[in-house]
């Protein structure tokens, strides 16, 4: 009983002191910012954009008829 003990307690400690799960939440955290400064972007940016190729889409009929 007491060496299953010993040997859970080894495991907890090894799980503690991996810092590969850290990494991979660290970087985790990196993806999530970029893909949130991504969507702040197309959304403050989106109707703008929009404009500007409806009205680069309008000259290039009006030039090709």
């Amino acid at each position: 009983m007491f060496t299953k003990i010993t040997f859970a307690v080894k495991q907890v400690g090894l799980v503690l002191t991996c810092r590969r799960g850290a990494t991979a939440i660290e970087y985790g955290l990196i993806v999530a910012g970029i893909a949130l400064a991504i969507v702040a972007a197309v959304v403050t940016l989106g109707g703008s954009v929009n404009t500007l190729f409806g009205t680069i889409d309008t000259g290039l009929l009006a030039l090709g008829g």
